[in-house]
């Protein structure tokens, strides 16, 4: 099948960004990357339980960090919140366990510990103010349990409007470690946990936000390993004093709400090797069989599975099994989904054939993430695989019996699916657990297994959406002084009959805008006049004038655009 891409450069006189043709009736203006992370969120889910019958499972969690012989610790962090306090919980990766035995507040951070920043009003502003909290807690020699005999290895803080001041809110840590070498030494340890549990009533509330609250979240892992010192960031470019560069957590589990309006359904399932869908997939980690035989650190961060038929979902409370914890990743393109459609709703179906150690294998709540980043099957490694943007699904997962029949399971990604095909973008999805029982591990076949209907299968139902789609002339050139004409073309969607009316936006200074009087029933068209107004102007000028149509209460925007001055060239006309 042949295809002819014409490449159309807009070049200003004075370097102006490039202009490209996006779909029908779309000009695109890309400016140079900003290389910004997008806003991490965790969705945080209500527990009735109070500690210590908070199941590990049900916690939300996210990850950031490195396992290898001297690089920064890798964390796991569960974050779940009931009447009366937040609890948040870091599993840290570590090769060397280094703690102060008589450590003050300012040489915390200097020592294997951890910091939690909460913004009651979200992650805005750069100060933090006093609805603004910093808590900190360090590792110890201390059993877990003796949370209330750690004097001086946690401390609290408050926002000032320029930075923190310590302060004495109440709040408890609670530190694990497993290690079988003792602390402050260069022998091979695994890692630590600690807990922090924040009442409401500290951060000056009666009770838990309402669902749907967001505050703004950070966190800190810092790494002593004995020669150096390094810190960990969640999100990568956390400042501890600009609440702008924190991520979010919401509190309360997403929901999806279909688009009003949407008229028939439609159904279409993408699948690797079907309709000539390519769906790359890979898990990284421990894998099926725990990453082999330590010892791991020069090694297990860096495997790569290409090509397995079986992938496995695990985590666990205990680090001393960390070489088992497996991660898996998958993208599906939705360019099979037509334009302009409403999502009804969108499932993701996997089939389970199996568990790690069947006789004492446990049911597994497994979590669904989006991923902002693409990623190379061929060099997919657990210290290279992208982060999460947001935890957006979760379905229970029952063990097999041992020679039992395996069993499809499905995750509503609604929500995910709608985000991603408004974007433009695929569906690049991680899938994980916070799991704690030892032999959490649950096989699925992968996009590369031989029987097709067990490859991983994304099916969407969609109609069309009740309202109506802009197009027409994007961009005009014109010599200083002239005048461009365009056409804005309405077309209706959806059994959409309104008649619509048309509202110049902000008008650049150096021209004018003509809009003819009246309204427009669809599907029709009104002509535009943007008018050059300096004839003597010599300098390239590229002019976005927003054209805003509007009829029963549903608004569409469109920017035409004015190039003066500019010149056009075409390239060669490629076919292949």
């Amino acid at each position: 099948m042949k295809s002819a891409i014409r490449l159309i450069i807009l070049s200003l006189l004075l370097g102006f960004p490039l202009l490209v043709m996006g779909r029908s009736g779309e000009m695109a203006v890309h400016a140079q990357p900003t290389g910004a992370s997008p806003t991490r969120r965790i969705n945080v889910p209500f527990t009735t339980a109070v500690e210590p019958d908070i199941p590990a499972a049900e916690r939300a969690i996210l990850w950031y960090g490195e396992v290898g012989p001297t690089t920064p610790s890798y964390s796991d962090v569960r974050i779940i919140y009931n009447n009366e306090k937040l609890h948040v919980v870091f599993h840290i990766i570590d090769r060397y366990l280094y703690y102060d035995p008589t450590p003050t507040a300012g040489e915390m951070p200097n020592w294997d510990a951890a910091t939690l920043y909460l913004d009651l009003d979200g992650n805005v502003g750069s100060a933090p103010d006093n609805d603004a909290f910093r808590f900190i807690g360090q590792l110890d020699a201390l059993n877990a349990n003796q949370q209330d005999q750690r004097p001086n290895y946690d401390f609290a803080y408050v926002g000032n409007g320029s930075g923190w001041s310590q302060t004495g809110l109440a709040f408890e840590t609670a530190v694990g470690t497993q290690t079988t070498t003792g602390l402050n030494n260069q022998q091979d340890d695994a890692g630590w946990n600690i807990t922090f549990r924040i009442p409401w009533s500290s951060l000056g509330l009666s009770g838990p936000p309402a669902p749907g609250t967001v505050w703004g979240l950070g966190l800190t892992t810092h790494d002593e390993d004995g020669t150096a010192h390094e810190n960990r960031n969640w999100p990568e470019g956390l400042s501890s004093t600009n609440q702008s560069t924190w991520g979010q957590m919401r509190f309360g589990l997403p929901t999806y709400t279909p688009p009003s309006g949407v008229t028939g359904s439609n159904t279409v399932t993408i699948r690797h090797g079907e309709n000539g869908a390519t769906v790359p997939d890979g898990h990284v980690g421990g894998a099926t069989n725990c990453g082999g035989y330590p010892p791991f650190w020069n090694t297990w961060g860096n495997f790569n599975y290409a090509g397995d038929y079986e992938i496995n979902i695990q985590n666990q409370w205990n680090l001393g099994d960390w070489g088992c914890f497996s991660k898996y990743y998958i993208t599906f393109p939705l360019d099979a989904l037509p334009a302009d459609q409403g999502v009804i709703s969108a499932n993701l179906r996997m089939y389970h054939f199996g568990n790690s150690l069947p006789s004492e294998a446990q049911p597994s709540l497994i979590q669904v993430f989006t991923v902002d980043e693409d990623w190379n099957e061929n060099t997919l490694v657990w210290n290279n695989a992208p982060l999460a943007v947001e935890n957006v699904a979760r379905t229970w997962v029952n063990p097999l019996p041992l020679g039992g029949a395996g069993q499809y399971i499905t995750w509503d990604l609604s929500a995910a699916v709608a985000e991603a095909y408004a974007n433009g973008q695929p569906l690049r999805l991680a899938l994980y657990s916070a799991d704690s029982a030892r032999h959490s591990g649950k096989y699925f076949s992968s996009s590369e297994t031989f029987v097709p209907d067990r490859r991983p299968t994304l099916e969407i139902t969609y109609g069309s959406l009740y309202g109506f789609l802009l197009s027409g002339t994007p961009l005009q050139m014109a010599d200083p002084g002239d005048a461009a004409q365009y056409q804005v073309t309405v077309s209706p969607t959806g059994g959409f009959n309104t008649a619509v009316s048309f509202q110049v936006g902000n008008v650049p200074a150096g021209v004018n805008v003509t809009v003819p009087p009246g309204t427009v029933a669809p599907p029709g068209s009104k002509n535009i006049t943007i008018s050059h107004t300096d004839p003597s102007q010599t300098v390239g000028g590229l002019y976005a004038v927003p054209i805003t149509v509007t009829g029963d209460g549903i608004e569409r925007t469109m920017n035409l655009y004015l190039l003066v001055n500019g010149s056009q060239q075409f390239l060669p006309l490629v076919e292949r």
